[in-house]
């Protein structure tokens, strides 16, 4: 039987991460078959996961996902292992819309799938007003089951036993108690985390991790109060039906430290449907290979690499002679790519691949942020011409030329505001902002 436990917060910057790393690292050491996952739209994180756990994390999303995909996302998930550990994004309550069960936050998937919840508390600058806290999230939803604290960034030995002194007076239990040390943060940048793969010593950091959760965190605690059964032994069916359709049976799929933000639920669906990705690097300057049928350019980092992309001239002369007879799509940083140019945070105009006309730049900042429903103009990798489908937007890039493209889809916001069109499509390429999570299909709410 396997069970599942999401470790949430209050609010971003707790220290979930951290925590969730450090007790994924603690049970596989134990010898318990340990899978993770993320709740929300979160491509970095769940590399971590993998690192700390062995195994592939997932995301789980209730707004974008349909409640079907979610089910079998989480039951594929969850099928060989003892116990899932979910971390959430944001707060534990934080997502949009009030439609139960399908406004993106953590709580969801709690509410849905009866998963206790243990609750991360920075308690740095507070002492007994964590309880009131913790209180607080405990009563905040019925369907929302708090077992626990975790008690974070604890100053001093005084400072812990206040805190776990007024939790303990207000019936609280606590898991663990994570000392204060500047040396357990990761290294972050625009769009979050430093990527996993990007980090040397990340091996040596989980390690370290991993001590400091199986001293401070009582880990058989966490384990008893994870609940179940989740998976097949709930009546969930395990396998992945895909998210999207793959763009091919083949699939070239850039992949390197440029290019790496793919949903793992994606590729897992493509697979299930019998397609094959195959992974190149346009930063080593390899062109998509030429026994691939379609060719998906993903986000990432393109603008801190902006320069040897401009000179990785097989990759663009590759890409060209794809492009003419086969579907190419680039999201969000494989967008900017397709385009005619990106200006990079100095101000410096590189030339890129010219397969669409638009223009970037990430010296011209501004954020955008948030779910996106999209409905597609025409057909394209992404499916049919009027296929609906939810993803969101996340960067800081902005078109400062649009070209004369036309546009890929008409996108909505989470509240159902209009957005102008979107992102560009010419011939067998297309691309947009837009990251895709799933189809919406007939059953699925699409309010």
């Amino acid at each position: 039987m396997t069970r599942a436990v999401i470790i949430a917060a209050p609010r971003s910057g707790s220290g979930k991460t951290t925590v969730t790393l450090g007790v994924l690292a603690a049970l596989r050491r134990c010898g318990v078959a340990v899978r993770a996952a993320k709740s929300g739209p979160d491509y970095i994180d769940p590399a971590f996961h993998a690192a700390a756990s062995g195994a592939a994390s997932v995301n789980l999303d209730s707004w974008a996902m349909g409640p079907a995909l979610l089910d079998r996302v989480i039951a594929a998930q969850a099928e060989p292992a003892e116990i899932l550990v979910i971390e959430s994004s944001m707060g534990l309550f934080d997502g949009v819309g009030t439609t139960r069960f399908r406004r993106g936050a953590a709580a969801d998937i709690a509410a849905r799938y009866d998963i206790p919840v243990v609750l991360v508390l920075d308690v740095s600058g507070q002492s007994q007003s964590a309880a009131a806290v913790a209180r607080g999230f405990i009563g905040f939803d019925p369907d929302v089951r708090v077992a626990g604290v975790i008690l974070n960034r604890v100053g001093s030995a005084r400072h812990r036993d206040q805190v776990s002194e007024a939790m303990a007076a207000a019936g609280i239990a606590v898991l663990g108690c994570v000392m204060r040390d500047a040396a357990l943060s990761l290294p972050e940048r625009h769009l979050g985390l430093v990527q996993a793969g990007e980090h040397a010593g990340l091996a040596a950091f989980i390690d370290r991790l991993g001590d400091v959760a199986g001293r401070d965190i009582d880990i058989d605690g966490l384990i008893a109060v994870a609940g179940g059964p989740i998976g097949a032994a709930s009546g969930l069916a395990p396998g992945l039906a895909p998210g999207l359709a793959p763009p091919g049976q083949r699939v070239a799929l850039a992949s390197d430290e440029a290019f790496s933000f793919v949903y793992p639920h994606l590729l897992a669906g493509w697979r299930a449907a019998g397609a094959e990705v195959v992974r190149f690097s346009p930063l080593a300057d390899e062109a998509p290979p030429a026994d691939c049928d379609a060719c998906w350019l993903p986000g990432g980092y393109p603008e801190l690499h902006a320069g040897r992309l401009a000179a990785a001239r097989r990759f663009a002369s590759g890409l060209r002679d794809f492009a003419a007879s086969r579907l190419v799509h680039g999201e969000c940083g494989g967008f900017m790519v397709l385009g005619a140019g990106l200006t990079d945070a100095a101000g410096v105009r590189h030339a890129m691949t010219g397969l669409l006309g638009q223009e970037t730049s990430f010296a011209q900042r501004r954020l955008h942020l948030g779910y996106r429903a999209a409905v597609l103009l025409e057909d394209c990798a992404l499916g049919r011409a009027g296929q609906r489908l939810r993803g969101h937007e996340f960067h800081y890039a902005s078109v400062t030329e649009p070209g004369e493209d036309a546009p890929l889809a008409v996108l909505r916001d989470a509240r159902g505001v209009a957005l102008p069109p979107h992102g560009g499509r010419r011939g067998c390429v297309s691309g947009s902002f837009f990251h895709a999570i799933a189809p919406i299909n007939e059953d699925d709410d699409d309010e």
